[in-house]
């Protein structure tokens, strides 16, 4: 079976389906990263102009694919740049989907055996994500955006009351002095917050699917843009509840502030274990979303049946799970995957849309 032509999604559908796919492992580690990057509290700047940039990427991504209606990202660069400069272009960004997978399910255990499964081998929790995973991603994008409209709602209350009750640990001196060394330590904590919004890309595929694809701006920005609220909100929150020395200390800094506070006769007295079992599913969800972009590549570029191709992918998704091997190298890979991203943010819509502009004067002036 080649993917469905048949297979579309709706706007609504297409916004959860980008929230999902970037909201994702950074919620619990994003204010260390980016705190450590910045060395100050103006750490939350450097979020928001993240994001900021990113929307304005997305934009050109979105525009661009609205030249090809109907066709992905791993067949209109072909017929933008040439069949092996698009092939090579779009092996990479399959590459890469593959490592954030890996990333993002490794993460998941790493989590899982720290707080929820001690001494339960990595495996053992990665094998039954994996395979769960590809139940999933067989169903095609809109069997995908379902499960994504049940689970991110209850992912989002759950996160937002934790943000709620953290109140009371909230100290907004933490996040004082506002811009006390420039600008400077902002625009060093931006590369930090790359690798949060890494998997933007898929917007190239996404627009393929909708139904009314002339919708795709609107729905794309609102798709970034409740991820990029909710980090945003994540390293103030945190920031404010911990303070900068205990964030740069923490590997878990959301948790550990969720794990700072109880509520007494609460039906949940303390919220790290609602919160990660939720956040398990949510990142379950992300990795669906690259393993789906990946398996979707690999059909499109080497015209293959895409169940076969699910199939071959299980393994080596695990051997990406697998090769780091402690918890500093999934960090280092997650570093990788930042670096990575902002390459594939100056391939994919820069270039494709200046190849794109320079052909259609070059057609025009022929006529």
């Amino acid at each position: 079976m080649f993917v469905r032509s048949d297979d579309k999604i709706t706007s609504g559908q297409a916004s959860l389906f980008l929230t999902n796919t970037v909201l994702g492992a950074g919620i619990l580690t994003l204010p260390r990263s980016v705190t450590e990057s910045a060395k100050t509290p103006d750490s939350w700047m450097s979020v928001l102009l993240g994001g900021l940039i990113v929307m304005l990427v997305i934009f050109v991504m979105v525009k661009l694919s609205q030249q090809f209606p109907g066709k992905t990202v791993y067949q209109y660069s072909k017929g933008i740049i040439g069949k092996f400069p698009g092939g090579f272009l779009s092996s990479l960004l399959i590459i890469y989907f593959i490592i954030i997978a890996g990333f993002e399910i490794r993460v998941l255990a790493e989590i899982t055996m720290f707080f929820l499964l001690e001494g339960t081998p990595v495996w053992a929790i990665v094998i039954p994500f994996i395979w769960v995973g590809a139940y999933l991603v067989f169903g095609g994008i809109n069997s995908i955006a379902r499960v994504y409209q049940i689970i991110f709602p209850i992912s989002l209350f759950i996160l937002i009351l934790c943000y709620i009750l953290s109140i009371r640990v909230f100290d907004i001196n933490h996040l004082r002095p506002v811009l006390s060394e420039g600008l400077m330590p902002v625009i060093k904590g931006l590369k930090s917050t790359v690798l949060v919004y890494t998997g933007c890309e898929v917007v190239m595929t996404i627009t393929a699917f909708m139904q009314h694809p002339q919708h795709a701006v609107k729905s794309m920005l609102a798709g970034i843009g409740i991820p990029m609220v909710l980090y945003l909100l994540t390293v103030i929150v945190v920031v404010g509840g911990l303070s900068i020395d205990s964030v740069t200390t923490s590997t878990w800094p959301t948790i550990d502030l969720v794990r700072s506070f109880e509520i007494s006769g609460f039906f949940f007295e303390r919220f790290e274990f609602p919160l990660l079992v939720i956040w398990m599913m949510q990142m379950f969800c992300n990795f669906c979303s690259f393993f789906f972009n990946a398996s979707l590549g690999i059909s499109q570029v080497f015209k293959l049946k895409i169940v076969p191709v699910i199939f071959g992918l299980m393994p080596l998704i695990f051997i990406s799970t697998m090769v780091p091997k402690r918890m500093n190298d999934v960090f280092a890979v997650g570093d990788a995957i930042g670096r990575m991203g902002i390459i594939l943010f100056i391939l994919l819509p820069v270039l494709l849309s200046v190849v794109l502009i320079i052909r259609k004067k070059g057609l025009k002036q022929n006529v």
